[in-house]
């Protein structure tokens, strides 16, 4: 489950082609395909049943991360990928499990999909893709790339 924040930046980078290769299913609910603008033969369109959950939800975080939530928590507490701080904490009180996009990454390497994370991270971060400098040095360190 992903909402468009992770699709955008690895567009901005050319490497959509990881997510598909990381999960075996990725779903996202209508209004994060509708912010991506780029049809993902891969991507699994969900529509969110809960119109109650995701109104809640709006009040504080935009109508992608909202219904991402909304549809996570229909489906069975699916992996959320979220960056946004505020999102991610609501998921998690939620109960979902979450991960951002640099998660992802890590993840991607540690299937052997992805070899180094740094030019990735690197590449985002040129792409005016925020990652913070704490959130940078844990990816490399766990990754064993510091």
């Amino acid at each position: 489950m992903t909402n468009s924040t992770c699709l955008i930046g690895l567009e901005r980078i050319d490497r959509l082609d990881l997510l598909p290769q990381i999960f075996l299913t990725v779903f996202a609910p209508p209004t994060v395909a509708a912010e991506v603008q780029n049809p993902l033969p891969w991507l699994t369109i969900h529509p969110v049943q809960n119109a109650i959950a995701v109104a809640t939800l709006k009040t504080q975080m935009d109508a992608g991360e909202a219904e991402a939530i909304a549809l996570a928590l229909e489906l069975g507490n699916k992996l959320l990928i979220l960056d946004d701080k505020k999102a991610r904490r609501i998921a998690q009180q939620l109960g979902l499990p979450v991960i951002g996009t640099v998660g992802m990454l890590l993840r991607g390497k540690r299937q052997g999909v992805i070899n180094e994370i740094k030019p990735l991270i690197c590449e985002l971060l040129q792409a005016n893709f925020r990652i913070s400098d704490k959130i940078v040095r844990e990816a490399l360190r766990l990754s064993g790339e510091n």
